[in-house]
């Protein structure tokens, strides 16, 4: 598969988990013939011009779903670091006309991390909820959902995985660090002492590393996480797709494939950190996965104490699946603080529980 025809595909998935009508994608990506920048048939120059034409008819966050897709997969040149500007511009936009929406800059020692929240508040600190999407989704896509997740009564903060959109860091083998960096920095304005993880896609590695060692997560919810052979397996790491390898490359600042290959290692989850997550870990993973490899899901069930999996017929992500998936994360989320609440002793309650639906 050329370069363009697997940006095709991907990008039908990704249009449609961001409620993108199937046919206006289709008639989009039939007018992409390139992937040269300046070309007025390219695939930055229509999905930028379609989500110019979105924002003039007022339809911002239609406009932000477009010009994310114009950056993907990553924002490597300067076509498609327009268009993620123009994302963030669009969608602060959107969010000065609705309540209880800021935008929040934080430090880290390698770069910036920056955030969209909701419900934060020094008088009344709630619960945080962190939400964090992978390796190629910019937070605007996730940051729709902040007014439900505040009515849901969380401070709730939309973020990117380290060198995506806005977030300057490298993706490193001790990248998870950065939550707790957040967690730090929120404490406050936020009950950080009842974090809850809902970490998509690689972000989830970072959550359940972080979880190992951070008593404040108490729960993680993820989708499509990596966990140990996807960064080990010889034999999987030829089927996965060049849009990942490549966009891993950059994320890491690796010099290559090469590179990237020989350092991968280092970012596999240990079974003595995995025994570590001793927090509720909710799972969603897709049976024709074509990132993740199944054993990674079984390694997890077999090795952390409360693990339930989530299994939807879909390619990575479920993008087929979004709406049961969305109402089973956020049901399990909502279902393990209300077991919290009732149970009394430890801060970290450790079950047995391993489940498979």
């Amino acid at each position: 598969m050329n370069h363009l025809e697997e940006l095709k595909e991907f990008a039908r998935l990704h249009a449609r988990s961001q409620g993108m009508d199937p046919q206006h994608t289709t008639r989009l990506l039939g007018r992409i013939t390139n992937d040269t920048q300046g070309d007025p048939a390219s695939w930055t120059s229509v999905w930028t011009g379609a989500g110019r034409a979105a924002a003039a008819d007022g339809e911002l966050l239609s406009a932000c779903s477009h010009f994310a897709l114009a950056r993907f997969p990553h924002h490597g040149d300067p076509a498609r670091q327009e268009a993620q500007r123009l994302g963030v511009e669009t969608f602060d936009t959107w969010r000065r006309g609705q309540r209880d929406i800021e935008r929040v800059e934080l430090k880290h020692p390698g770069g910036e991390v920056v955030c969209w929240a909701s419900g934060l508040d020094a008088a009344r600190p709630r619960p945080l909820l962190v939400v964090m999407g992978g390796i190629v989704s910019v937070k605007e896509q996730w940051a729709r959902l902040l007014p439900l997740l505040r009515r849901l009564g969380f401070a709730a903060v939309v973020t990117e995985f380290p060198g995506v959109g806005e977030n300057t860091t490298a993706y490193r083998p001790d990248s998870w660090r950065l939550l707790t960096e957040l967690m730090d920095q929120l404490a406050g304005r936020a009950d950080t002492t009842d974090t809850s993880m809902l970490t998509l896609s690689f972000s989830g590695h970072l959550a359940l590393r972080a979880a190992a060692e951070d008593p404040r997560i108490r729960r993680v919810l993820t989708v499509g996480a990596p966990v140990a052979e996807f960064f080990t397996d010889e034999t999987w790491w030829p089927k996965v797709p060049s849009i990942t390898v490549d966009t891993l490359v950059r994320l890491t600042e690796s010099a290559g494939r090469d590179e990237l290959r020989a350092t991968l290692a280092e970012f596999a989850l240990t079974a003595g950190q995995l025994r570590n997550v001793r927090v509720p870990v909710r799972y969603v993973a897709s049976a024709r996965d074509e990132i993740i490899p199944a054993s990674d899901q079984r390694l997890l069930l077999r090795t952390a104490p409360d693990v339930r999996v989530k299994v939807f017929d879909d390619v990575h992500g479920s993008p087929a699946h979004l709406g049961a998936m969305r109402r089973w994360l956020i049901g399990s989320l909502l279902r393990a603080r209300l077991t919290r609440r009732r149970v009394p002793g430890p801060s970290r309650p450790v079950t047995q529980s391993r489940r498979q639906s």
